[in-house]
């Protein structure tokens, strides 16, 4: 049986690692987990934004401007939406709605997450395991100056500008892995920790008591890569929650919330002064290039990570 990576990813940052990994690992060798407390319902369809962008990703279809969403796609069906009256405020393209159609389907006819994302995969040629964080609904919802907002009207109806005061992780307690999830956290040789958003992208996953289980009890290493560089994130709204929240804005406030998770911590060069820090947090740190702009970017930090983990 070949040795397995696992990487737990969400959003555009979990994507392009992903990625790296993808270009490395044989299909058989890999298994990417993906965040689903974004999922959400829009005109009567299942939605899953983080899922679609490392499927996306990985498909070579993903629009390289935004990092989600499908490139060249095209928005008459919203528009059309608008005039009977809808409230079109998250975007979807008519390709894109043919995904959430299709996932919508499936899942009316019984299939679960793990399933309609396997055939969505299938369909669109990706070779590489990508899965659900769970198959039970999780929702990440967010206590705001506007009330209690789900984690898309947060995000993309307000920009992420109202102030956060708590994130709570509705359905984590009660939810499952996903099985292929649960056997990859006992099988897994590396398990990776993607650069994304630690409350809004991994923390709807380690709030899944199976999944923060299982990486306390990973026999292999856990290599963690930090979302900021210079104590900014390079995009979406990580450094504000994490201010709101009461944490430090830099890479040694994200160790701090892996604490007793991971014993590798992958920071920035433009980082590497935090690294005894992070040391004397019981984690290796190790300063290296994370930004990702090209494909080679993805590659090299990739690569860079299994040989951390000792692949």
């Amino acid at each position: 049986m070949a040795d397995k990576v696992l990487a737990l990813a969400g959003g555009v940052g979990g994507a392009k690692l992903a990625l790296g990994l993808a270009r490395i690992l044989e299909p058989d060798e890999l298994i990417i987990a993906v965040n689903t407390g974004d999922d959400d319902c829009f005109h009567g369809l299942n939605v899953s934004p983080d899922l679609d962008t490392v499927m996306y990703t990985l498909a070579g279809l993903a629009n390289p401007e935004t990092g989600w969403g499908l490139a060249g796609d095209t928005f008459q069906a919203l528009e059309m939406l608008r005039r009977y009256g809808a409230n079109t405020w998250f975007n979807l393209g008519d390709r894109d709605l043919a995904t959430h159609i299709r996932r919508t389907q499936l899942l009316r006819e019984g299939a679960n997450l793990s399933q309609a994302t396997a055939q969505l995969c299938r369909s669109l040629g990706v070779r590489h395991q990508v899965v659900p964080m769970s198959d039970d609904p999780v929702s990440t919802v967010l206590t705001t100056s506007l009330g209690e907002l789900p984690m898309q009207q947060y995000f993309v109806q307000h920009k992420s500008e109202p102030k956060v005061t708590a994130v709570h992780y509705r359905g984590a307690e009660q939810a499952l892995p996903a099985p292929a999830l649960a056997q990859a956290l006992s099988d897994a040789d590396v398990v990776v920790l993607c650069p994304s958003n630690p409350i809004l992208s991994l923390g709807p996953m380690l709030a899944i008591p199976g999944i923060r289980q299982g990486l306390l009890n990973a026999a292999g290493h856990t290599v963690v890569v930090s979302p900021l560089v210079g104590g900014a994130a390079l995009r979406g709204p990580a450094a504000k929650l994490m201010g709101e929240l009461g944490h430090q804005i830099s890479s040694l406030g994200v160790a701090r919330m892996y604490l007793g998770l991971c014993d590798i911590f992958v920071i920035d060069h433009q980082d590497a002064a935090l690294a005894a820090e992070i040391d004397a947090l019981g984690m290796r740190a190790v300063a290296e290039s994370i930004i990702m702009n090209t494909e080679d970017d993805k590659i090299a930090l990739a690569r860079r990570v299994l040989d951390l983990g000792g692949w």
